[in-house]
């Protein structure tokens, strides 16, 4: 097991990186907005939208005017290629988190009694799939010390965010990741 971190390796962006650690709701904004833009940009998304929107508080975001956060999503620069999709997304997650877990969304991780409860809780979140809640089941064991009962048991065997511990790594794993697809592509996946 690795000992908790302060960053994660995922922007560039020392500030981004910290900020997915000490703001459990940046972390999980960072994993909605990751899909279909690099890990780069999506999980720079949530300091963006901290910086156009004073807060990611769970609470002010589900009651922040719609307008106005599709306004923070679009920029310029637009936190995802759907900005629009995506604030509303953001706008669901936040929602999620403050009726489920009363806008704290480290609840997610923190109540769940085992590794199974874990992975129940992080796939209840709107927009989170299996790859989604692998991977972050992933960081927060390896990279956040996360460790309910039985959290080896989940853990997935192949590579995810949560081996991501440096720029290098990073790199390593999106190189992995696109020779995957490519073979997938050709039909050798």
């Amino acid at each position: 097991m690795t000992a908790p971190t302060d960053r994660l390796h995922f922007t560039g962006d020392d500030e981004a990186d910290r900020l997915l650690v000490s703001d459990p709701m940046a972390l999980l904004i960072g994993f909605a907005l990751d899909q279909q833009v690099p890990v780069q940009k999506a999980f720079s998304g949530p300091k963006v939208l901290l910086e156009r929107l004073g807060t990611l508080d769970a609470r002010a975001l589900a009651a922040v005017d719609e307008a106005k956060l599709e306004s923070a999503a679009k920029g310029p620069p637009a936190i995802h290629r759907f900005p629009s999709a995506m604030a509303k997304r953001v706008r669901e997650l936040a929602a999620f988190i403050t009726d489920t877990y009363d806008g704290d969304a480290a609840r997610a991780w923190t109540d769940a009694t085992d590794g199974r409860d874990l992975q129940r809780r992080l796939a209840a979140l709107p927009g989170f799939g299996e790859m989604k809640v692998a991977s972050l089941t992933a960081v927060l064991a390896r990279r956040l010390g996360v460790r309910p009962p039985g959290i080896d048991d989940v853990l997935p065997s192949h590579p995810t965010l949560g081996d991501v511990d440096s720029p290098e790594a990073l790199a390593e794993y999106q190189a992995t990741k696109r020779a995957r697809k490519a073979a997938m592509r050709e039909g050798r996946g």
